[in-house]
């Protein structure tokens, strides 16, 4: 009988400190992930928590583990408007990083278009001997409608230079001549401000080429071309 009620007791004492134990072991848990927060406030006093700090919501707080290691960083607190300010800078510093991607891009896609100066040289030059074929055809026009011009201004001193006494069919002819001519010298006009976008284009791409190109691609240029910059004519003297 001793031994039985020895075997009930220690039962009934297990049962009871089992979930004791279970208790002190979750508890124990709870405290190994306990996050510490910390930061520096205002008055340069080192504070320390169990949760976030409300004297340094305008301020940079770490996270910690029990052990000391940061788990991560906290942000001040912003306004409205400095919020909207951090997403100002933020998407400006996107767009830069887009820029200067696009700007890499267009670096690489030149030197593959144009691996030499004599090459980059050699589109220049047919650019711009394109416009000048359109221009000069224009220019031949306009000296066209001037000699039919001239001949109707021989027609028109029949009637004393008065085109308001002239038929209607000579004055209509003389501002025909007169729009064609007005039309064709805009169009030179526009060429010439055409063949001066391109050769300022041409030189801002050749501009950055003679940063990328190795020094092989200058060879074979013409002299002329490889003395344009300023940075080589500087580099002569």
């Amino acid at each position: 009988m001793r031994l039985q009620e020895l075997l009930t007791l220690s039962m009934a004492a297990g049962l009871v400190l089992a979930p004791m134990f279970a208790n002190a072991q979750g508890q124990g848990n709870t405290a190994t992930a306990r996050e510490i927060f910390t930061c520096v406030d205002a008055q340069g006093r080192s504070l320390t928590a169990d949760r976030p700090i409300a004297a340094c919501a305008d301020r940079e707080q770490r996270v910690l583990s029990p052990s000391g290691t940061v788990l991560r960083v906290i942000g001040p607190t912003l306004s409205p408007r400095e919020q909207a300010e951090r997403e100002e800078r933020e998407r400006q510093a996107i767009l830069e990083a887009q820029r200067a991607q696009e700007e890499r891009r267009r670096a690489r896609a030149l030197v593959v278009r144009y691996p030499t100066l004599a090459s980059h040289e050699r589109e220049r030059v047919d650019a711009l001997a394109q416009i000048d074929v359109v221009t000069q055809a224009a220019r031949n026009r306009v000296n066209e409608l001037a000699q039919q011009r001239m001949k109707l201004n021989q027609e028109l001193e029949f009637y004393g230079g008065d085109a308001s006494r002239a038929p209607d069919s000579l004055r209509r002819q003389i501002e025909d001549i007169e729009q064609s001519t007005s039309v064709q010298k805009r169009f030179i006009a526009d060429q010439e401000e055409e063949k001066r976008r391109v050769n300022q284009r041409f030189s801002e791409e050749r501009a950055l080429l003679m940063k990328l190109w190795p020094p092989s691609a200058m060879q074979d240029a013409p002299t002329s071309a490889r003395g344009t910059t300023p940075a080589s004519t500087s580099a002569k003297h």
